[in-house]
């Protein structure tokens, strides 16, 4: 097989590029067909000129499903950091236009959409409203996964509770969430009323997150036993609506099992804690049009909140 000459990037390059990176984030060509507006044959097609074009196997297709290969791995990877490095040239490019054009990346952490202020919508209602070129891209993930694409130049920006700092990235708080302690309705303590005992805290079977918690968290867990873990607040959320697991959620997300009397709050003067949550972005990442003006929303000390 030739040798690719991938190094010398062509327009055609980075079309078929973003193609691949879609079809990989939905999993399969029919999924994606919606998404790129083009049928499941040309996406098969434009598949077949990348990989000779690069002179690998990407993907395996067919009865079997849709898998990557090992190197379509890397390949989406290495993609993913060309088309951000392409996005950062075109945000560069706005510096010499009167107005905002070009594609914003923001990563939120899941279920902060029940957080009654309303900062983070109102600055990106602000970054639209600055012209009909600006296209938001939201990705809703884990903090670790945000705060790892924000270093990498995939993200802007990512707006994540305040764990244990990065090196490479500045934290600015935008809320403060408060947080306690919920069992579900078929839990054995749902029943009882008032404060209760620390013996009757202590052994219970909690889910507890993924990845790094904070250390106020982890004192307020004291005793009780990790019976389950959960990558976000949803996934905390459902195992504690089992009746089988106590677990921390935001007050603001849980209120919506309080009210339908689904879930009820465990000793709150006592097992609960205030968790700043912060937008973090790059430090010494280059200057970016759309990034000052949606920071500069975000933090104007007379916008509506």
């Amino acid at each position: 097989m030739p040798k690719s000459k991938i190094g010398q990037i062509a327009d055609v390059d980075i079309k078929l590029l973003k193609i691949f990176k879609t079809v990989a984030e939905c999993g399969s060509f029919t999924a994606a067909e919606t998404l790129l507006g083009i049928t499941r044959s040309s996406i098969s097609l434009h598949m077949g000129d990348l990989e000779k074009r690069l002179g690998i196997r990407l993907c395996q297709r067919g009865r079997a499903g849709f898998a990557l290969t090992e190197e379509g791995r890397v390949v989406l990877r290495d993609s993913e950091t060309l088309l951000a490095a392409v996005e950062n040239f075109r945000q560069q490019v706005n510096q010499i236009h009167d107005h905002l054009r070009g594609e914003f990346n923001i990563g939120i952490i899941n279920n902060l959409i029940t957080q009654p202020q309303m900062k983070v919508t109102n600055a990106l209602s602000h970054l639209r409203g600055k012209g009909k070129d600006v296209v938001i891209n939201i990705s809703m993930t884990t903090q670790e996964e945000i705060e790892r694409k924000v270093l990498d130049g995939r993200l802007h920006v990512g707006v994540v509770p305040m764990t244990s700092p990065l090196s490479g990235l500045d934290y600015r708080a935008i809320y403060s969430e408060k947080s306690s302690l919920y069992c579900g309705r078929q839990h054995p303590l749902f029943a009882h009323s008032g404060e209760l005992p620390e013996a009757a805290i202590a052994g219970l079977d909690a889910v507890v997150p993924n990845g790094r918690i904070i250390p106020e968290t982890l004192a307020l867990y004291g005793r009780m036993q990790a019976a389950a873990r959960a990558s976000d607040r949803e996934g905390i959320a459902f195992l504690i609506l089992t009746g089988k697991f106590v677990g921390f959620l935001p007050d603001h997300y849980a209120n919506i099992w309080v009210e339908r009397g689904e879930m009820l709050t465990i000793n709150p003067h006592r097992l609960s804690l205030n968790t700043d949550i912060v937008v973090t972005t790059r430090k010494g990442s280059n200057k970016n049009l759309l990034l000052e003006s949606f920071m500069a929303e975000l933090f104007h000390p007379t916008s509506e909140q």
